[in-house]
């Protein structure tokens, strides 16, 4: 009789779970908030002021959190304003190296293997405000209180964890807010150089001047800016001999993927400079012991030829 009645609730309540969710549903139509987003991000604060970059001081990253989600929770997740983040953006705000910032379109991967963590340049994902927010997914529910009690590990209500609109759905979406929100201190910009990468495998679809490239450089010489394009930043073996240090990263970055590939052929002159910049390579003595091997090549060092 007790078996016949649990099995009864059992299946009342999975009914039930399973009605909520499709009355729920998916809304939009992109991934819903991060789950364990305020976990996630307080880490990664600590991680930031601890590990990454502890030059930029004390920060309250319970407080930043609170300052992040205030800007979006319980809201119209199609009408929050990069003006919503401000506060967030004060709190977090450190200073950047002049003539190290490094902003992206469509290659973030290969943005963040280039700057490598701000050691060559400082990318928007560098910063404390693009660490806490990098590759997470938030959105705000309207008319949503307490906590949401039919599940197993229950997350606070206000945020939409089933999906979030995508800015095809709605432009004044929370993340894209946010990222427009860090675009909005270029009064501290003066000189802005454009490097157009094109994909190992190619097409070559915009170059400088030609597409959205020259859209580019229209709207931000009417907004007053220095600006410079460089073509085929990664293959472009004219301004490889006349300054290899710019476009060579990146090349190398992108051939570490494609070894194989024809464009990652080093030719003779360039093995020949390789050579020169290897040119304090070691040469060992195998007949000596390792010690005094060491201190041989510390006293003969091998000579550029």
């Amino acid at each position: 009789m007790m078996k016949g009645l649990f099995l009864s609730f059992l299946l009342g309540s999975i009914l039930f779970i399973n009605n909520f969710s499709e009355l729920q549903g998916r809304k939009w139509k992109g991934e819903g908030t991060t789950p364990n987003l305020e976990s996630i991000t307080i880490g990664r604060c600590y991680d930031y002021i601890r590990v990454v970059n502890p030059a930029v001081g004390e920060k309250n990253c319970s407080e930043l959190w609170e300052a992040f989600r205030n800007a979006f929770i319980n809201k119209n997740p199609c009408n929050v304003l990069p003006q919503d983040f401000e506060l967030f953006f004060k709190l977090s705000l450190h200073a950047i190296p002049t003539g190290k910032s490094l902003f992206w379109e469509n290659n973030q991967l290969l943005v963040n293997s280039f700057s490598s963590r701000a050691r060559r340049y400082m990318a928007l994902g560098d910063t404390l405000f693009g660490f806490f927010g990098d590759f997470l997914n938030w959105c705000g529910q309207e008319n949503s209180t307490g906590k949401t009690m039919i599940c197993i590990t229950c997350f606070p209500t206000g945020l939409d964890y089933e999906s979030c609109p995508t800015a095809a759905e709605c432009e004044n979406n929370a993340v894209d807010a946010f990222w427009r929100m860090a675009s909005m201190t270029r009064d501290k910009i003066s000189q802005i150089d454009i490097w157009v990468v094109d994909d190992i495998e190619g097409p070559n679809i915009d170059s400088c001047g030609h597409n959205t490239v020259k859209i580019l450089e229209d709207r931000l010489k009417d907004l007053g800016y220095s600006v410079t394009c460089t073509d085929n930043y990664n293959f472009q073996s004219e301004r490889c001999k006349i300054k290899p240090s710019l476009h060579r990263p990146v090349m190398f970055l992108l051939c570490l993927d494609n070894p194989d590939h024809s464009k990652c052929t080093l030719s003779s002159s360039m093995i020949d400079e390789r050579k020169e910049t290897l040119g304090f390579i070691y040469f060992f003595d195998c007949n000596l012991p390792f010690k005094n091997r060491v201190n041989d090549e510390l006293r003969h060092p091998v000579q550029k030829r």
